[in-house]
């Protein structure tokens, strides 16, 4: 076991030892970490993951083949620059296998930008951001004008490039009047000659503008990068070509212009049609067109064809319309059959169900029901007279018993005043008051002589 720590690669035994999944992942991931354990890759980042487990997982590539890679916390935590796709960088680590699903992967212990890493991120930076205020939109972009009197170009005053101009307006169109407004392209007073450059230019009255200069490293290129210079070149209300570098260039400049061209001569071409460009490009269209005209022909001419076969005699129609007419008035009387004895079994179940709640039987119970309670009637009516009479006996007999009549009778009487109301007491008596005595039978006129309320008086002698 001890050697084979030692020497996990050790060639297999003569008897044809077998080895497990994983101690063949073990020994492959000891062997690639023995032999790389240090080496530098550059490529480009896809794939970016970002776990919450902080560690960083992506596939690094080139255009022929790509590699897992794995940058775990500790190390990510040290890598200053913001990382996603497509993003050139170096990286340093050991090659490495991942036992559990025996995939091939670099273990990284560093990261950094690749080449001109640092100026391309804030490249990419300030692309960003003037792509989100608007400044790249397709909407502010003005169109260069067909035929340009004057054009004003801002490039440095030395080299190929003004000269390359001058050529391109004198072999294409040596009417158009040019003017140089000289400018540094590279330094660190660049900047701001090319800023006011642009400002001088576009007050000039010029048709349009080319800001141009020749081919260099990023580092060259650099001022064209600069915010400053971008929002110059969108300030402009002349329409603006940015030739800038060689075609692989690019920089700021040409996403902010209104039109990039991948070549100071390119932008004067664009800008200085040649008339024999123009009646060559003239023929190519009248060659299109014709073209374009015999191949409609050609396509109508099959079409009417096809319509021609398809076209049927008016006759063959009206057959098959006369045909169809037919059948339907077959299917229309079936259906008119299959409906009218539907109707007659329909009408049958009614019949029998309406015999069946004949209403006769109703009346012959009603009728029984009407003798029964006509002959309870009379038998009711004077079974509750008699009860009724009962009843007033009854009562007759309990009003008598509490009626003053009674009173009366027995001896007693009632005394009435001249307004109807019986005396109960003597206050409500005067001396002389006349009242009307009620006996048992009969009535007597009385006058109150003394009610005794008032004390006598005798006269003394």
């Amino acid at each position: 076991m001890t050697s084979m720590l030692n020497d996990p690669f050790q060639r297999l035994n003569l008897d044809r030892e077998v080895l497990s999944v994983s101690q063949l992942n073990s020994r492959a991931r000891l062997l690639l970490e023995d032999v790389f354990a240090q080496v530098w890759v550059e490529g480009e980042i896809s794939n970016l993951a970002r776990p919450a487990s902080g560690h960083v997982y992506f596939t690094l590539k080139d255009k022929n083949a790509q590699v897992r890679c794995a940058l775990f916390r500790q190390n990510a935590l040290r890598v200053r620059q913001a990382l996603r796709d497509g993003l050139a960088v170096k990286v340093r680590g050991k090659v490495s296998l991942f036992e559990g699903r025996g995939d091939y992967q670099l273990i990284l212990d560093s990261l950094e930008p690749a080449g001109d890493g640092a100026l391309r991120l804030a490249f990419e930076a300030l692309k960003e951001k003037l792509s989100a205020e608007g400044l790249f939109a397709a909407d502010n972009k003005r169109a260069l004008p067909a035929h340009p009197q004057r054009i004003g170009i801002v490039s440095s005053p030395t080299g190929a490039v003004i000269r390359d101009i001058i050529s391109v307006f004198a072999r294409r169109a040596p009417h158009v009047e040019l003017t140089l407004v000289p400018t540094a392209v590279q330094g660190r007073e660049a900047t701001a000659q090319i800023v006011r450059a642009l400002q001088l230019a576009d007050r000039g009255s010029f048709d349009a503008l080319i800001l141009a200069r020749g081919g260099g490293s990023l580092e060259d290129l650099w001022c064209f990068n600069e915010e400053a210079v971008a929002r110059a070149v969108a300030a402009c209300q002349t329409p603006i070509i940015s030739a800038v570098g060689h075609e692989t260039d690019v920089s700021i400049a040409d996403f902010v212009a209104d039109v990039r061209a991948p070549t100071p001569s390119a932008a004067a071409e664009l800008l200085a049609p040649s008339s024999a460009d123009i009646r060559q490009r003239l023929e190519g269209l009248r060659q299109r067109l014709l073209l374009r005209m015999r191949e409609r022909l050609q396509r109508e001419r099959a079409n009417l064809d096809g319509l021609t076969r398809r076209l049927r005699h008016p006759g063959e129609r009206l057959q098959q319309q006369a045909q169809r007419v037919d059948d339907l008035e077959q299917r229309l009387l079936r259906a008119i059959d299959r409906r009218l004895c539907a109707g007659q079994e329909r009408l049958a179940r009614l019949d029998t169900r309406l015999g069946a709640q004949h209403p006769g039987r109703a009346l012959a119970m009603l009728r029984q029901r009407l003798e029964h309670l006509s002959a309870r009637m009379p038998r009711a009516m004077q079974e509750r007279l008699t009860s009724r009479r009962q009843q007033l006996q009854g009562l007759a007999q309990t009003l008598n018993a509490i009626s003053p009549l009674a009173t009366l009778s027995r001896g007693y009487s009632i005394l009435i005043d001249e307004h109807g109301q019986a005396i109960r007491a003597a206050s409500q008596t005067q001396p002389g008051q006349r009242l009307k005595a009620r006996l048992g039978e009969g009535e007597l006129q009385v006058r109150v002589e003394d009610n005794h309320l008032e004390p006598v008086t005798l006269p003394l002698l």
